[in-house]
């Protein structure tokens, strides 16, 4: 990809959610965001409401969702906001869900995910991050995938982050059951596969006007962060030189995502990488910005489909 064919946008690093959908009208368009209980998953929500859209919070936590409805009903005045739920990590609550939908879905934005926890495991052995950040949401697309052939131009977007710069998608041991568990390398492979899945979904899909990005939405401080503590952020911090991560508000960490589920100026564009609200560059050594060679191999996105097609089918 040359630097000519790059996307950019009048947005940047200090834009919110609020202004990249302005003037944008998604009055009868349906939304689904996983994850749409806390973090940026509330803003992008309330960006995507506030333009009109039926927005559906797929939450693991429905109290907390009925809560988030209610506020962003409140702020927006759309009354269109529903809430259902969705365990990213149970192959049959993702399911339940994707056969639960009636009718065309507009915009899916996979956002929901974990980051850094300790070893876990699913009930097929999955390691946790991997199972839920990428095989979840697997699930989840493939599975609406008539809805979305429905929409008639579907855009899916899938929140990434550059920790994908920590590691590939390691095929000879993607769960950790050979080598010695590693938060952050677990957190960087499914990260990558955010990545991956987009390049192969576009290059499967285009041709129902279906078209998926991924994005790294910045630093923001949430509930994500969990399991990581003040003393590791001070140790990235010291990483980077002493100046990172810079942290966003929520309202700025939503921007990318929103900016790539409605931009006209993605209009029939897929396969791609953004951060700050435009298509991210290759990654220079030594740098946190960017995007790695690895997660837009097609091959590689290619392997890491059918890999995911004979998990979650051979249950």
């Amino acid at each position: 990809m040359t630097d000519r064919s790059r996307i950019t946008t009048p947005f940047g690093a200090a834009s919110t959610a609020e202004q990249v959908v302005e003037g944008i009208d998604l009055t009868g368009r349906r939304v689904v965001v996983t994850g749409g209980a806390s973090g940026i998953g509330v803003e992008t929500a309330r960006a995507l409401a506030g333009a009109g859209a039926e927005v559906t919070l797929a939450v693991r936590d429905t109290a907390a969702g009925d809560r988030t409805a209610e506020d962003v009903v409140a702020t927006t005045g759309n009354k269109l906001v529903h809430v259902a739920r969705l365990d990213l990590a149970d192959q049959a609550s993702v399911r339940a869900f994707a056969e639960g939908w009636d009718g065309p879905l507009h915009i899916l934005v996979n956002n929901a995910g974990i980051m850094a926890s300790p070893l876990g495991r699913t009930a097929e052995g999955w390691e946790l991050q991997f199972a839920t950040n990428h095989l979840g949401h697997f699930t989840l697309t493939t599975g609406l995938l008539p809805a979305l052939r429905a929409a008639g131009g579907a855009r899916v977007v899938s929140v990434s982050s550059a920790a994908h710069l920590r590691s590939p998608v390691v095929f000879e041991d993607i769960h950790f059951e050979r080598r010695a568990y590693d938060p952050w390398l677990a957190y960087g492979q499914s990260k990558t596969a955010n990545v991956l899945f987009a390049v192969e979904a576009t290059r499967r899909w285009a041709g129902d006007g279906i078209f998926v990005n991924a994005l790294m939405p910045g630093g923001i401080r949430t509930n994500l962060q969990r399991y990581v503590t003040e003393e590791e952020l001070d140790r990235l911090r010291a990483a980077s030189g002493g100046g990172g991560p810079r942290w966003k508000t929520p309202e700025q960490g939503a921007a990318t995502s929103v900016l790539v589920a409605t931009s006209p100026l993605l209009d029939g564009v897929g396969g791609r990488y953004f951060e700050d609200c435009a298509e991210a560059g290759p990654n220079e050594p030594d740098t946190r910005t960017g995007v790695a060679a690895y997660a837009l191999d097609p091959e590689a996105a290619a392997r890491l489909w059918d890999v995911s097609v004979a998990a979650v089918t051979s249950r």
